[in-house]
C-alpha cells in the first residue's frame, strides 16, 4: 500500500516565462467513463454484438488527440487510470463509494487495450495499486508546480478543483471548461484554497460521502464567504441559526472523517511507478510507436486509421515532441474516422478567424473557395421562418482552423462600416449557384431557402453534417453543438450567449460583429470539422453510404416541396371555423345540462369530481397518485355507454382542430406568395419518417367528416387539380418481402384482397365465403402484428377476450409461419446487435432492446418488428419522391409536388399533364425498387386536396 501523508505546500510564484516546461495529466479513469458513455456502441465487427467492444477504446484516444492539439509543446505526458482494489479510503470509511454500480463488462473489456493505446500513442501510463487516480494526479501536479512547471489536468471531474494555483489549470476538453483561480472562483464562489472545506459541507453523493444534510453550494459558499474557513465555521456552529445550523451542529462529529475522505493527497510515495521524484523524467512524453499503432487499429477494427498511418498522412508526434500539426492538414492518423484534424477551439496558436470589412479582404476570400474543393458555408439571419428569413452575415471555412467572416446588416451601436449586402451577394452569386463548387452544410435547406429568398439558388450542396449524423446515429442529436461536443471534444460559443433568452433576447442583427464574427466562424469551422469527421465513417460502408445519398437527394426535393407551397382557400376555412364555433358551445350546453351544472370541459378534476362524484361512472384506471383517471382513453371506453364523455370527447376534437387548423391555416398565408408552406424536418423521426410543422400537414384528423372537410380547403389554382399519389398496403408488402413467407408472397404477386385472404386462412373458409366481419378482423390482425400487437391489444381492439384473440393469432402464425419467424429472428437480431436495418441499410437504433425494465423492453421489441417496415416505407416514399422531382425537371413539366405526407405524394398538376401524370407517377414510384412482391401506387385526381383520394 502506497501511503498518501497529507501534508500542505505554498503556491508557485506567478511569473512564467514564455518557454516554461508544461506537464500534462489527464484523468483517464474521466476519459474511459466519459468515452464508453459519450460514443455508440462499437465493435471490431460491427455486425457481431458478441465481438469486442471499442467505442471507450476510440474515444479516449479521440480526447487525446485533442490535448494533444491544443497543448503541442509539453514535455511531460501522464495519463493516470485507478487501479483494482481499495484504497486508504475504504479503511478509513467501509462504505466510501459502496454504491457505485460495478463497471460494466463493455468497458471492463477495453481498459487493457485503452492502456496499451495511450502508450503507443506516447503518454505515460499509471495505475498505482492502492492510490486513487485523484491523489497519483494531485502528487504529480504538485511536485511539477514546485518546480516553476506548468500543470495541465485534463479532467471532468470538479473535485480535482481543489488542486488549482497558479500553476496548476483543470480543463475539461468535452465542455470547454476551464478552471483556473478566476474560473473555480466564478464556478463555486469560493477561492480553490477553500474547495476542501466547500467539498466537505456538500459531501459528494457520487462517492457515498455524506456532508452537512441540506447545505447546497449557496449555503456552503455563503458560509465560507463569512466565516473565512470550515475550521472557523465549525467554531461558530452554535450562532447558526435555523435548520441548515442544526443539521451542521448534527455533522461536526463526522466533518474530520469527510475532510480525510474528500481531500486528495498530493504527497504519495509512487516509488516503483514514477521513480526519481521530484525529477519528471520518468514521465517525458514520447513519439508515437506508428508501426505498433498501425497494428492496433488494425486489431480493433480503426481501419480508417490504420490507413491513415500507414500512408503517413500525418506525422504529429506526441504531446512533449513539441511540433504541432499545420492548419491546413487535412486528417489525422491518431483520430480517423471520427475526427480527422483537432477541433478550432483547440487548435492553440493556430486559430485564425477574419472578419471581412474591405473589398480586397473579400476578394482574397472569394479566391480561396474558388480554388477550394469543399466550402464550409453558413448565413447568419434574422428570423427561423426560413420563408422569411434576411442574412445578417455570412461565413465560409476551406481549412479546419481557418474562417472567416462577412458582416452585412448588422445595426447595433458602434457597428463598424459593412460591405453592401447586395453587391457582395452579386459578387457570391456565380460561385454559389455553381454546381461544380461543392459546398457544405449543417441544415443545408434551411440555408437554401434564405439565400432563395435573396434570388439566389445555390447549387453544389455536396454534404450536409446534420444528414450525416442522422444517418450514423438516427437515435442521437444531430445539432451542431451536440456533434461538436460528441465528435470533436469541443464545446463552441451558445446563440443565447449572444443574444439573450426569452423577452430579452436581441436580434442577431444587433450583436456585436466581432462576437457574431466568432460565432458564425465557428459554426463553419465546426461544420468542417465534423464532415471530416463523420464522412469517412460513411464511405466505409456502402449501405449508410446510400442512405445518406437518398436523404441529400431528399433534401433537395423537399426544398422545392417547401418552396412552392400550397395554395389553400381561407374563406372555406373561415367559414368552417365558425360553424365549429356554434357547434362546439353547443357541446358545452348539452356537456352541462348532462351533468346537471356548469364545469369547465377542460379541467381534468372537475370532470373527474362529476364523473366519478356526482354521476357514480365506473373507474376505469387510476393516475400514478391514485386519482380516477380522465384520460382520452378512459374518456373513449366511457363513451360507448354514457353521453356525457361522448361530448367532451366530441369537444376536445372539435377544440383542437379548429385551434390548431381552421383558425390558424388562414394566418399562414405568406404574404408574398399566397401559399402556406410547411417546414419538413428530415432528421427526427428514428425510422426515417418526415414531421411537417408550421403547420402540420400530417395530423389533419381524417377519420371525421370535419377533418376531411380542412382538407377541402387545400385547393388548385384556376387551370389545375390535385393529384394524390400513394402506395397500396406498402408495410404488409415489405412484411412479405422481408420475411418470404409464401402465402403472403403469393396474395400479392397475385394480386389477391390480402385482408380477405388473411381471413381465409385465419378462419378456414374459402376466399369467397369470407365475410365483412371476418375481413374486418383479419385486417385488423394484419395491421396489428405490423405494429407489435399483443393478444391483449387485439382483445381490446376487436372487442373480444384474450382467449379468442390468442387463437387469432396462434392461427395466423400457423398459417404464415414465415412471419412468426421473422419476428423471433429479428427480435434475437436487435437484442445481438442494438438495431435494425430497413431493406435498403438504414440502421434503427434500440436503445430499450436489453433493458432490465420489462415494459420498456417489450416496447423496443415491439419497435424491433415494426421499424424495418415503417423505416423502408420511408425509404420508399423518398425514392419515390426524388425520382418523380427527376422526371419532371427532365421533361420540364409544369406539375409540381406540394405535400408529402406519409406514405402519400401531393401534386399540383395542370389540366394538360392529368394524363401524363396518371400513366406516369405510379409507374415512377412503383419502379424505384425491386421487392419480392410488386409495389403499386395509386392516383386520385381532385380540385382540392380531400376530392384527391
Amino acid at each position: 500500500m502506497h501511503n498518501c501523508p497529507m501534508t500542505e505546500f505554498a503556491s508557485a510564484p506567478a511569473d512564467q516565462a514564455e518557454s516554461q516546461p508544461q506537464l500534462l495529466l489527464v484523468d483517464g479513469s474521466s476519459y474511459l467513463y466519459r468515452a464508453f458513455h459519450a460514443l455508440p456502441d462499437l465493435r471490431v465487427d460491427p455486425n457481431d454484438r458478441a465481438s469486442q467492444p471499442t467505442g471507450a477504446i476510440r474515444g479516449v484516444i479521440n480526447m487525446l488527440t485533442v490535448l494533444r492539439k491544443q497543448y503541442p509543446k509539453a514535455q511531460y505526458a501522464v495519463c493516470v487510470f485507478d487501479a483494482p482494489g481499495g484504497t486508504f479510503r475504504d479503511d478509513i470509511y467501509p462504505e466510501y463509494k459502496a454504491q457505485r454500480a460495478p463497471m460494466p463488462d463493455d468497458l471492463r473489456s477495453q481498459i487493457a487495450p485503452i492502456h496499451e493505446a495511450v502508450d503507443l500513442l506516447g503518454w505515460r501510463v499509471l495505475a498505482v495499486p492502492g492510490v486513487e487516480a485523484d491523489d497519483v494526479i494531485g502528487t504529480l501536479a504538485r511536485t511539477a508546480a514546485e518546480q516553476d512547471i506548468e500543470v495541465i489536468v485534463s479532467s471532468g471531474d470538479k473535485d480535482l478543483a481543489q488542486l488549482v494555483t497558479e500553476r496548476i489549470t483543470i480543463i475539461d476538453t468535452m465542455s470547454g471548461k476551464r478552471r483556473d483561480l478566476a474560473g473555480v472562483q466564478t464556478e463555486f464562489g469560493v477561492p480553490a484554497s477553500l474547495m476542501v472545506d466547500y467539498q466537505v459541507l456538500l459531501g459528494d453523493s457520487v462517492d457515498n460521502v455524506p456532508g452537512v444534510d441540506k447545505v447546497g453550494p449557496k449555503t456552503a459558499a455563503k458560509w465560507l464567504t463569512e466565516y473565512g474557513s470550515l475550521d472557523a465555521i465549525v467554531e461558530n456552529a452554535s450562532k447558526i441559526k435555523g435548520m441548515a445550523g442544526e443539521n451542521l451542529r448534527k455533522a461536526l462529529e463526522w466533518l474530520p472523517t469527510g475532510r480525510q475522505l474528500l481531500t486528495i493527497r498530493t504527497n504519495c510515495d509512487l516509488t516503483g511507478y514514477v521513480d526519481g521524484l521530484p525529477s519528471l523524467d520518468a514521465v517525458t512524453g514520447r513519439e508515437i510507436n506508428a508501426e505498433a499503432m498501425v497494428e492496433f487499429y488494425k486489431k480493433y477494427g480503426f481501419k480508417t486509421l490504420a490507413k491513415g498511418l500507414e500512408a503517413g498522412q500525418s506525422k504529429t508526434a506526441s504531446p512533449a515532441a513539441g511540433s504541432g500539426p499545420k492548419s491546413g492538414s487535412n486528417s489525422d492518423p491518431s483520430t480517423g474516422d471520427l475526427f480527422a484534424d483537432p477541433p478550432a477551439a483547440s487548435r492553440a496558436g493556430e486559430l485564425k478567424y477574419d472578419v471581412v470589412f474591405d473589398w480586397p479582404a473579400f476578394d482574397a476570400w472569394l479566391a480561396k473557395i474558388e480554388a477550394a474543393e469543399l466550402t464550409a458555408l453558413d448565413t447568419e439571419t434574422t428570423s427561423l421562418d426560413e420563408m422569411q428569413a434576411r442574412i445578417v452575415g455570412i461565413s465560409f471555412s476551406v481549412t479546419p482552423g481557418e474562417a472567416a467572416y462577412i458582416p452585412l446588416a448588422h445595426t447595433g451601436p458602434d457597428t463598424p462600416q459593412q460591405l453592401p449586402l447586395d453587391e457582395v451577394l452579386q459578387r457570391l452569386k456565380p460561385w454559389l449557384e455553381n454546381p461544380g463548387k461543392k459546398k457544405l452544410g449543417q441544415h443545408i435547406k434551411y440555408d437554401r431557402h434564405v439565400f432563395a429568398n435573396h434570388g439566389i439558388e445555390v447549387r453544389g450542396y455536396a454534404h450536409d453534417t446534420m444528414l450525416q449524423s442522422y444517418v450514423l446515429e438516427v437515435h442521437r442529436p444531430h445539432g451542431l453543438a451536440s456533434l461538436a461536443e460528441r465528435h470533436l471534444g469541443r464545446k463552441g460559443i451558445q446563440y443565447e450567449d449572444l443574444c439573450g433568452k426569452g423577452a430579452h433576447q436581441i436580434p442577431f442583427a444587433q450583436v456585436a460583429v466581432d462576437k457574431a464574427a466568432e460565432y458564425s466562424a465557428e459554426d463553419s469551422d465546426q461544420t468542417l470539422d465534423v464532415h471530416l469527421a463523420l464522412w469517412p465513417r460513411l464511405e466505409e460502408n456502402d449501405k449508410l453510404r446510400g442512405i445518406y445519398e437518398l436523404e441529400m437527394e431528399s433534401s433537395e426535393a423537399l426544398y422545392r416541396i417547401e418552396r412552392t407551397g400550397v395554395l389553400i382557400d381561407g374563406d372555406a376555412l373561415r367559414v368552417q371555423s365558425h360553424e365549429l364555433g356554434q357547434r362546439i358551445l353547443a357541446l358545452e350546453k348539452e356537456a352541462h345540462e348532462l351533468a346537471g351544472q356548469p364545469f369547465n370541459l377542460g379541467s381534468p378534476k372537475q370532470i373527474g369530481e362529476i364523473f366519478f362524484v356526482k354521476l357514480g361512472l365506473p373507474v376505469v384506471k387510476k393516475t400514478a397518485t391514485g386519482a380516477p383517471s380522465t384520460d382520452e382513453e378512459v374518456l373513449e371506453k366511457l363513451a360507448e355507454d354514457y353521453p356525457l364523455p361522448a361530448r367532451i370527447l366530441e369537444h376536445r376534437g372539435l377544440s383542437k382542430l379548429k385551434g390548431t387548423y381552421t383558425d390558424k391555416l388562414p394566418l399562414m398565408v405568406n404574404a408574398a406568395t399566397g401559399r402556406v408552406h410547411t417546414h419538413y424536418a428530415q432528421a427526427v423521426a428514428v425510422t426515417g419518417r418526415l414531421s411537417s410543422n408550421d403547420p402540420n400537414l400530417q395530423n389533419i384528423p381524417i377519420r371525421n367528416a370535419e377533418g376531411r372537410r380542412v382538407r377541402e380547403a387545400f385547393v388548385a389554382p384556376p387551370g389545375c387539380v390535385i393529384a394524390s399519389a400513394d402506395y397500396s398496403q406498402i408495410e404488409l408488402r415489405i412484411m412479405a418481402h422481408i420475411s418470404g413467407d409464401e402465402a403472403l408472397l403469393r396474395a400479392f404477386t397475385e394480386g389477391l384482397d390480402v385482408h380477405r385472404a388473411t381471413a381465409a386462412e385465419v378462419f378456414g373458409v374459402e376466399t369467397e365465403q369470407v365475410t365483412s366481419e371476418q375481413r374486418r378482423y383479419a385486417k385488423v390482425i394484419n395491421f396489428g402484428l405490423i405494429y407489435g400487437m399483443s393478444s391483449f391489444g387485439l382483445a381490446r381492439n376487436l372487442g373480444i377476450d384474450n382467449t379468442a384473440a390468442r387463437n387469432y393469432i396462434a392461427r395466423y402464425f400457423e398459417r404464415y409461419p414465415g412471419v412468426k419467424k421473422y419476428m423471433d429472428d429479428t427480435r434475437q437480431s436487435a437484442k445481438d446487435t442494438g438495431y435494425v436495418e430497413t431493406v435498403f441499410g438504414r440502421r434503427l437504433y434500440l436503445p430499450e432492446i436489453n433493458s432490465p425494465n420489462g415494459p420498456r423492453r417489450a416496447g423496443a421489441e415491439r419497435a424491433a418488428i415494426n421499424a424495418p417496415m415503417q423505416g423502408t416505407a420511408a425509404d420508399l416514399i423518398k425514392m419515390s419522391m426524388v425520382q418523380v422531382q427527376k422526371a419532371l425537371d427532365e421533361q420540364q413539366r409544369k406539375t409540381r409536388m406540394i405535400m408529402q405526407v406519409h406514405d402519400e405524394l401531393v401534386l399540383e398538376v395542370p389540366e394538360a399533364e392529368v394524363e401524363w401524370m396518371r400513366s406516369e407517377i405510379p409507374r415512377l414510384m412503383a419502379g424505384v425498387a425491386a421487392l419480392k412482391v410488386p409495389l403499386l401506387a395509386e392516383v386520385g385526381v381532385g380540385p382540392n386536396w380531400e376530392q384527391a383520394h
